[in-house]
């Protein structure tokens, strides 16, 4: 008997229609994958049902699709330590982060078998104080959290809204492309969620090069799912009005009571995040050709700043 959550049945028929998930099968497929990061010298990966079954559902139960990824997941991991190292929640600049709300999973579904909407802010931190290594190693422990702990956004995907309000040329700067690459490798390639839309919102002057940068690195299937609003009416016609916060006209609660209850979830994860820095990659002992920054991220160690007039 598997170690995994029990999920409503709308959900579990999207896992077998998409996913294609047999229930009678889940286990042996969990024990297939187990056995082969037992076998693997390089890898050192958590191997609980429910971790495991998550790169399963997000690979359409493909194993040899779910052993790739959990490799890329944990060598990506292992050559972005600015990132996945130290993500202690009493951490002044996390929780700092945290607190301001640079993404934000919302909690409410359409329906029992909806994706996840996650509203991402760039423009809400201080560059004066902050990083965007600061954010994306929060987006990476919530990550974390929904990877273990939210099947809609395993099995059905994500719906992510990207508001652009009070960016700055300062925020842009903070942003290279050896860094948008890491970002889309972490959250696109190695993660076994799925996207199944990104709207960009209140969009300033001058974002385009920034929108192209990110573009020139998403796969075309994303590509594909990518939307650009003038409107909050033009961003409903797409996403639910009722799923949002109460700030972009929703029924969702305040951003204030979301962030609170991510703060909550976070902190609660410390010990995870602690245990995290025991797994990883071992490139010595790979079979076959190493992995480095230069065959991951297309990068030699130099870090370009963008142009921007």
């Amino acid at each position: 008997m598997t170690n995994i959550r029990e999920i409503p049945i709308e959900l579990a028929k999207v896992a077998q229609d998409e996913s294609n998930e047999v229930p009678e099968r889940v286990q042996s497929d969990i024990e297939a994958l187990r056995h082969w990061i037992k076998q693997t010298p390089h890898l050192k990966s958590r191997t609980d049902d429910q971790f495991l079954v998550a790169f399963l559902r997000g690979c359409k139960y493909s194993i040899e699709k779910a052993k790739h990824k959990l490799d890329l997941f944990y060598t990506v991991r292992q050559l972005t330590p600015e990132i996945i190292r130290n993500r202690d929640p009493s951490n002044q600049n996390i929780i700092g982060m945290i607190r301001q709300g640079f993404g934000l999973p919302l909690p409410l579904l359409e329906s029992p078998s909806s994706p996840r909407i996650v509203l991402i802010r760039p423009g809400i931190f201080d560059p004066s104080q902050y990083t965007i290594q600061d954010a994306m190693k929060v987006t990476t422990m919530m990550l974390d959290i929904l990877l273990n702990e939210d099947d809609n956004f395993i099995i059905v995907g994500q719906v992510g809204i990207l508001d652009l309000t009070g960016v700055t040329l300062q925020h842009f700067l903070q942003y290279n492309p050896v860094f948008i690459k890491k970002m889309m490798v972490i959250t696109q390639d190695a993660a076994p969620g799925r996207l199944k839309g990104l709207h960009w919102i209140n969009c300033p002057r001058g974002f385009e090069q920034v929108f192209n940068l990110f573009t020139s690195v998403m796969s075309e299937k994303n590509r594909s799912r990518l939307f650009v609003h003038n409107s909050y009416d033009s961003l409903y016609k797409h996403v639910n009005r009722k799923m949002l916060p109460k700030e972009y006209g929703g029924d969702a609660g305040t951003l204030e009571s979301i962030i609170n209850t991510w703060e909550k979830r976070i902190v609660a994860f410390s010990d995870y995040y602690k245990e995290e820095e025991k797994y990883g990659t071992d490139e010595k002992k790979r079979i076959g050709p190493q992995k480095n920054s230069n065959t991951l991220f297309g990068v030699d160690g130099s870090f370009r700043k963008l142009d921007i007039d």
